[in-house]
């Protein structure tokens, strides 16, 4: 019997290099088909989303370069470590993004992975833009800002 308790919503992995990268339009939750030991890996921690990114194919959306470390229990059944997996959205949603991304040249990125309070993991997916070295700067200058703010205020 496992506890419900420790199925609270936790966010396992951020990509935080997306922030840095990107310019965020819209955020989706996304449910992901998992193979073996893949779930069991992730609840050990052992993922990786820096260089992962969506696409779409044939109106389903996969993530590619994400990365799920082995898992050491696991038998010859165990899993591909960079494997595509197809990410799980409704048809309205994906003809949206597909419409959108088409139109302004928009990436779709993974930002979050974590479990729901059911145990099942998901994964956030960011419809994004990506930043020129200018806006980089900036945002590097407004980071600074804030930190230098919050160090004077006590």
């Amino acid at each position: 019997m496992t506890d419900k308790k420790n199925f609270s919503a936790s966010i396992l992995v951020k990509n935080k290099k997306a922030r840095y990268e990107y310019e965020w339009l819209d955020t989706y939750i996304t449910g992901i088909v998992l193979q073996g030991t893949e779930i069991k890996a992730i609840r050990l921690n052992k993922v990786n989303l820096q260089e992962s990114y969506c696409y779409i194919h044939r109106n389903e959306v996969f993530v590619r370069g994400l990365h799920i470390g082995q898992y050491e229990l696991g038998t010859h059944y165990n899993h591909e470590e960079k494997r595509e997996r197809k990410l799980l959205l409704k048809k309205q949603e994906i003809a949206k993004i597909k419409k959108r991304m088409e139109e302004k040249g928009l990436t779709l990125i993974p930002t979050k992975l974590f479990l729901n309070s059911r145990g099942l993991a998901k994964l956030e997916v960011a419809l994004a833009k990506g930043k020129k070295i200018h806006d980089k700067r900036d945002s590097i200058k407004d980071k600074d800002m804030k930190r230098e703010l919050s160090k004077m205020k006590f």
